[in-house]
């Protein structure tokens, strides 16, 4: 319980609120983007208010699919997601997709970074194959001794295109011959241990999501400098 406690200016990332109860509290400047689903403020239930204005809702809903159905139904979304992003992408210069906003990944330091999250989470603990050498781990997992990484590599565009491409394929055929049962099977999975095939799925979903907004945003602001 935090009573009394002073969260001002605190940023909460990857976190879990289900069953959070705020009281005798003050909401003031305060920015959430987050999955919203029967959420209470002073007597008034905002979900549908939130999800009926949210354009990212129903795709946010699909990211913890319970059964195969599920998930193969929230992968061909996210991968029609991408589409649009790769889309976009593909009318920027080489240099522009190497090039930093505001200090975030550029496209294709993203790409990269989604190639390694596939690996961890699926194509070396689930498939026990090999990370990917382009893969680039997120700054507070950098430092663990991934395997098989190329801290130098610096690849171009289409072959980080290319990398992410392979990978995205190999998953797609996972999931469409993929049982209940096997979500149920736990796997080790370097620097997070234990966890049931379902939550590595969930988690490889998480990072395309909300990396594909990430990379969109940043899209359309290098197009807006030009």
């Amino acid at each position: 319980m935090f009573w009394g406690a002073d969260l001002r200016g605190a940023r909460f990332r990857d976190v879990d609120l289900t069953n959070v109860t705020i009281s005798h509290a003050w909401l003031v400047d305060v920015d959430i983007d987050a999955l919203v689903d029967n959420v209470v403020i002073n007597g008034v239930d905002v979900t549908d208010y939130v999800n009926e204005r949210d354009p990212w809702y129903p795709l946010r809903a699909m990211l913890r699919p319970p059964d195969p159905e599920g998930m193969r139904a929230a992968w061909a979304a996210l991968t029609d997601e991408w589409a649009t992003t790769t889309a976009i992408a593909n009318a920027r210069s080489e240099n522009q997709l190497h090039e930093s906003v505001d200090d975030e990944w550029s496209f294709v330091q993203t790409l990269r970074h989604l190639v390694f999250a596939m690996d961890k989470w699926f194509t070396v603990p689930i498939l026990g194959e090999r990370f990917h050498p382009i893969g680039l781990p997120n700054s507070g997992s950098v430092d663990f001794p991934w395997p098989d990484l190329d801290r130098d590599a610096s690849p171009s565009v289409s072959d980080a295109l290319a990398a992410r491409t392979e990978r995205s394929a190999r998953l797609l055929e996972a999931l469409e011959s993929m049982t209940t049962t096997d979500l149920e099977r736990t796997v080790d999975v370097l620097e997070n241990g234990p966890h049931p095939f379902r939550e590595c799925v969930h988690a490889v979903f998480e990072e395309e999501f909300w990396h594909n907004r990430y990379a969109r945003r940043d899209l359309l602001r290098l197009e807006a400098q030009r």
